[in-house]
């Protein structure tokens, strides 16, 4: 092992709280200059770090019963004297490791800040750690394979999330689709789904709307190389989900639609995040269905006509 220090990251299973938490790669680097990280974090997440600065191990883990995935864990990490664990699970892990610094999230801090300033406090960042995505050659091969030679501007799109109340109906979705190919702002654009192996029940009929202007990207690829297909789109809409997040952090206008979730503590961060919620009163639940098919189409026609150049309709 080199001399330099050894930091542990341990981060989420879920894809969103991986991205929110991205930031802390750049901040160790910058409390342990020259620091070898080595990132724990759940297996459809792992090829987020494959290429981010500093990291020399991902140890992907998978929750297993009675706190099974923890146990490993430790066998895999107790062996090493770590300058620093950090742990946006909050778990115990890192007290039974040998560390000089510990950094571990507390869900006491949740009192309405957004979840990427609390993992900022979490790290002792003197500023709000943004969220990043590392792209590298292979994402940026495949997403162009994905994408093909045409031209024409894109607006990603994931129907799915990890819970049925976060879900806009999937007709819904289809008949979004519809309304947009009539829409003369969209006039030549195509509609690309984006998904994980699981997700082509709710991502079809979207994509069957789309027809011929239609890309499908669920499925195909790793979640590295989906970041880096949504980083070619003009905007995105989607979803609660981990591809929102992929989304914003890649810095493509994001559109994320909330149903009864905390979308104050959740939203798709930076400028270009946006948020259209079945109830924008914090507090206030409703169900996502309250969003109508009128809602969502003018939050699309919003945040083309803040993003895109009607001049230039290729340039996001």
């Amino acid at each position: 092992m080199s001399g330099a220090p050894q930091v542990l990251f341990v981060t989420s299973d879920r894809i969103g709280d991986c991205v929110m938490s991205s930031g802390a790669i750049r901040e160790i680097g910058r409390q342990a200059p020259g620091a070898e990280i080595t990132v724990a974090c759940g297996p459809t997440a792992a090829a987020l770090f494959r290429a981010a600065p500093g990291v020399v191990k991902v140890i992907s883990w998978r929750k297993q019963k009675a706190a099974g995935h923890w146990r490993a864990l430790w066998r895999a990490t107790v062996g090493t004297r770590w300058a620093m664990v950090v742990d946006v699970r909050g778990s115990g892990l890192a007290y039974l490791l040998r560390a000089g610094e510990r950094r571990i999230y507390n869900r006491s801090w949740e009192t309405g800040l957004a979840k990427v300033e609390t993992f900022s406090r979490m790290m002792k960042a003197d500023g709000v750690m943004e969220p990043e995505i590392f792209l590298d050659a292979q994402a940026r091969a495949e997403a162009a394979a994905i994408i093909g030679d045409d031209r024409a501007p894109i607006l990603a799109m994931a129907p799915i999330s990890t819970a049925a109340d976060r879900s806009w109906p999937a007709n819904r979705w289809a008949e979004l689709v519809e309304r947009l190919k009539a829409e003369p702002r969209f006039d030549g654009w195509r509609f690309m789904l984006v998904g994980g192996p699981g997700d082509h029940p709710a991502a079809a009929p979207a994509l069957a709307a789309a027809g011929e202007r239609g890309i499908d990207c669920v499925g195909r690829s790793d979640i590295l190389a989906s970041a880096a297909v949504i980083a070619g789109a003009a905007l995105f809409v989607g979803n609660d989900s981990g591809l929102m997040h992929v989304a914003a952090a890649t810095g493509t206008p994001t559109l994320g639609l909330f149903g009864p979730s905390e979308w104050w503590h959740k939203a798709p961060w930076g400028e270009k995040g946006w948020v259209l919620a079945s109830s924008p009163v914090r507090g206030e639940f409703k169900p996502i269905e309250a969003l109508t098919v009128d809602h969502v189409q003018e939050g699309v026609l919003a945040l083309h006509d803040a993003y895109i150049d009607a001049s230039n309709p290729d340039q996001p």
